[in-house]
């Protein structure tokens, strides 16, 4: 495989204006799990670069370009993909990689939110993008099957376990995933409904801020990261969010914790930002969505403790990337039951019944 500061500036080269020495610097951006991010400072301007990960079908970035131009069509704030020389929305490099280029929505990101009013922006900005994209007339491609299917990810679970005789991890592996496998008999029941148009991955990384201090800290004003724009449960959608922002604490700590202040505060800038009420299985399914979630996840980062081959992982903290997602996996278990002991909290601010 190329690597990314070879294939990078070829990359760049098929874009108009950013060959040779148009580009003053590329550098690192954000932490995400899957693509690799970076910044890219011009004479053109400033850029975010991607190196899209083959999980990924490159057929997305049709489902991108009309979620994008939808949001903007209807005022909402978003950045956009660049057309190559060729007039595409990606370069394919081969073994060089897929990329993108980005448009740049300047302002800050954070790894846990800071107070309850940041995770109410975040929310409003959600609901506007939901409201926004409602009967957005386009068939959705290459979307990845599966995702959020809690039998297939405990299937994978079971399947690692089996696999896991003499891995450095066995025992610990062997023992949270019990656990996790023992779990889905507490969880609630989700009401039939139909998908709607979802961001797909609303952790709060994904928000883009006005500023990293004061009052912009408060202040959404985006979201990023749209490789999974496309019909998904709204449980699914706002239960990853309320896992990420309502537990301050972070993925990997097993002190977790579940925030009903913030909480409360993004049901309630969620409705706002969506314009219209919800109805009861809607409420119903979305107390339901986090304990979900939560479990899923904490279900996938133990499977690949032992598989080490899909999540990336922090090479400075950890001696090996199934050290890193045994961690996640404990955090998440941890998080899992601490959403369950406020379910009834939890179902109250939404106005139903746990």
């Amino acid at each position: 495989m190329i690597s990314d500061a070879d294939a990078w500036p070829q990359a760049l080269a098929r874009y108009p204006g950013l060959a040779g020495g148009a580009v003053a610097a590329v550098e690192p951006l954000g932490a995400g799990l899957i693509n690799r991010t970076y910044r890219v400072r011009s004479a053109r301007g400033d850029f975010v670069l991607q190196r899209v990960s083959p999980i990924f079908d490159p057929a997305i970035h049709a489902n991108i370009d009309a979620v994008t131009r939808r949001l903007e069509a209807r005022g909402v704030p978003t950045p956009h993909l660049l057309a190559t020389l060729e007039g595409r929305p990606f370069v394919d490099l081969g073994e060089g990689g897929v990329w993108r280029l980005m448009t740049l929505v300047p302002g800050a990101s954070f790894q846990a939110v800071r107070a309850p009013a940041q995770a109410r922006s975040a929310a409003h900005l959600v609901g506007r993008f939901h409201a926004a994209v409602d009967g957005i007339d386009h068939t959705f491609v290459g979307l990845r099957q599966g995702v959020h299917d809690l039998d297939r990810h405990l299937a994978t679970l079971r399947a690692a376990l089996d696999a896991a005789a003499g891995h450095r991890l066995e025992r610990e592996v062997r023992d949270l995933g019990a656990a996790i496998l023992a779990a889905p008999p507490s969880l609630a029941a989700l009401p039939r409904l139909a998908p709607r148009v979802c961001h797909g991955d609303l952790k709060l990384a994904n928000v883009v801020f006005a500023a990293a201090e004061g009052p912009g800290a408060a202040e959404a004003r985006a979201l990023v990261d749209l490789d999974t724009v496309g019909p998904a449960l709204l449980a699914w959608e706002l239960g990853d969010a309320w896992r990420s922002w309502c537990n301050p604490h972070g993925e990997e700590r097993e002190d977790a914790a579940f925030d009903l202040a913030i909480y409360e505060e993004s049901v309630a800038g969620y409705l706002e930002g969506l314009g219209r009420p919800l109805g009861q299985d809607e409420r119903r399914a979305l107390v339901a969505g986090v304990e979900w979630i939560s479990l899923e996840l904490a279900a996938r980062f133990a499977a690949d403790a032992v598989n080490e081959r899909y999540f990336g992982w922090d090479a400075s903290r950890f001696p090996g990337r199934g050290e890193h997602n045994l961690q996640r996996a404990r955090g998440q278990l941890a998080l899992h039951r601490r959403v369950l002991a406020v379910r009834a909290e939890r179902a109250a601010v939404l106005g139903v019944k746990p």
